[in-house]
């Protein structure tokens, strides 16, 4: 499956990015074996890699091609990270959304509190730019920054999560780039939960599912996290949380009330149909709940709208 426009988004999707709800029209993914899932040498990493265990190709790839049926069925348009961009990368190539931060200006290159996922952000800049999307800046050190720590609240407020992937100085920097465009950046303190060497972004605690909706893992969340939501007039919608290990919180929302989730977590998937969801599964157990990456994290959306 590739892509079979390169042409620039059009205005009107362009100014729906800064959102994680609109209708998605343009999504950028990387198939497991142009992430080296494949690869003897590099699939050998897993474990340093802080994947469950030893990744299973076959079915990965089997597990990422129903994934891009739902997007395509979605009326998504894929845009696949090619293998020349890809090679030098590790298995957490995959999980696409990491790398960077689409906003209306352009691009906001990460920089991964994990080292060894740094090259990802250029390797997608290369790809986005036969697209004609432009680099707004790049996030430098000493600061750290993932985008599965970022979420669109609405289209002028960014929740950053702080912890141990985006540290302080990379919300300062965010915050930085983004106030000339009139875009207020909110800081999310995380619990060390598991600790640096495990992966928590602030989208493993909650997901946006539409303008006033979030699926989330309460008893993980700050106070100070809940109580903006509730000032905002946030409905919160709960996990099962017996399916908190296999990934029920990170939900993909396609917009007009339409969500990709793992078909692993049948208990919330159901709370979600019953909150007027309609939820479209995929199996995860191999590319997804082995190294640590739900829909959110397999998807870098590049156009809404």
């Amino acid at each position: 499956m590739s892509s079979q426009n390169n042409m620039r988004p059009t205005a009107a999707h362009v100014l729906s990015i800064q959102s994680m709800t609109a209708p998605l029209r343009q999504v950028l993914v990387c198939p497991p074996n142009h992430a080296g899932w494949n690869n003897p040498g590099q699939s050998a990493a897993w474990q340093a890699l802080g994947f469950h265990h030893a990744p299973n190709f076959t079915a990965a790839e089997s597990q990422h091609q129903a994934l891009c049926y739902l997007l395509t069925q979605a009326g998504a348009e894929i845009q696949i990270l090619p293998a020349s961009q890809a090679q030098s990368l590790t298995l957490d190539a995959v999980y696409t959304h990491d790398a960077t931060l689409p906003t209306n200006q352009g691009l906001i290159l990460m920089r991964p509190g994990k080292a060894t996922r740094i090259p990802e952000a250029q390797s997608q800049a290369a790809d986005c730019a036969k697209l004609n999307i432009p680099i707004l800046s790049e996030i430098q050190s000493p600061a750290t920054s993932e985008a599965g720590d970022i979420l669109w609240l609405d289209p002028e407020t960014l929740l950053v999560g702080h912890g141990y992937r985006t540290n302080r100085a990379g919300i300062d920097q965010l915050r930085a780039l983004l106030a000339p465009h009139h875009v207020k950046v909110i800081s999310a303190p995380l619990p060390h939960a598991q600790g640096p060497s495990a992966c928590l972004h602030l989208m493993s605690l909650m997901s946006m599912l539409d303008e006033q909706t979030a699926l989330v893992d309460l008893p993980w969340l700050a106070v100070e996290t809940v109580e903006l939501l509730q000032a905002r007039n946030f409905r919160l919608l709960e996990i099962d949380y017996a399916e908190r290990d296999t990934l029920a919180c990170n939900v993909l929302a396609l917009g007009n009330k339409r969500l990709i989730a793992l078909e692993e977590n049948a208990h919330t998937n159901e709370r979600l149909r019953q909150a007027g969801f309609e939820v479209k599964t995929f199996p995860g157990s191999e590319l997804c709940i082995n190294g640590n990456g739900g829909p959110t994290c397999l998807t870098r959306p590049l156009s809404r709208g």
